[in-house]
């Protein structure tokens, strides 16, 4: 995927009004679980994504393999994206859904394995509600009460 259809699709899906917000969304996102997980993990998963997008986890990332927990995530992507918590959670959500689309399974299973997902650990199942989900769309359906009732 390049990045001018990566940028789109999270610029559509977060109903963002222009590029600089997506931008600012994904970079929160990336830079962010680039600090929490080791090095190596972050170069892997970042591998498959856009160069200019790739930079996010691995370049601009001063420390990685920092521990914090879900909550912490969420203050950091929510301050570096001058966004409120809430939306901060949820873009960061998306983000990853996307990211799970493009890079090989092994790299995001390799993502999940880095973080605790119990509520009783660190809480990071959160980060893959959406994933979790069946993906954006089937996400998006069940928020929205689309899709054909079982």
């Amino acid at each position: 995927m390049e990045f001018d259809e990566f940028t789109g699709t999270i610029q559509h899906r977060l109903e963002l009004p222009d590029t600089g917000r997506t931008l600012r969304a994904i970079r929160a996102t990336l830079l962010t679980l680039g600090e929490r997980i080791p090095a190596d993990a972050a170069e892997d998963l970042a591998a498959s994504l856009p160069m200019e997008i790739r930079w996010y986890m691995t370049g601009a990332v001063h420390e990685h393999g920092q521990r914090f927990d879900w909550a912490e995530f969420v203050t950091r992507v929510s301050d570096i994206e001058n966004a409120d918590r809430a939306d901060a959670a949820y873009h960061a959500r998306v983000v990853v859904d996307l990211v799970e689309s493009v890079v090989p399974p092994s790299d995001f299973r390799q993502l999940r394995d880095q973080l605790p997902e119990s509520d009783d650990d660190e809480g990071w199942g959160n980060l893959f509600e959406v994933v979790d989900a069946g993906g954006w769309g089937d996400a998006q359906e069940g928020q929205t009460g689309g899709g054909s009732q079982e």
